[in-house]
């Protein structure tokens, strides 16, 4: 099987957040992880988006602590 791998901006709109958002959670380590190919090349694998999409299931608004 191969590993499918998104930049920055499809990586995203595949999990229905702002660009500016994802980058923020690059910075300060709450994202997905992420290959870094060079200085600007960023991307990330399909797999991982996915795991941490399923990571961020809460049951109600008081359950997120502040970072």
């Amino acid at each position: 099987m191969t590993q499918g791998y998104l930049r920055t901006p499809e990586a995203a709109k595949y999990l229905g957040i702002g660009q500016s958002t994802l980058e923020r959670k690059r910075i300060d380590g709450t994202g997905p992880q992420f290959r870094q190919l060079g200085a600007r090349i960023v991307t990330y694998a399909i797999a991982d988006l996915d795991a941490w999409a399923s990571q961020q299931v809460l049951t109600s608004t008081s359950a997120r602590v502040a970072a």
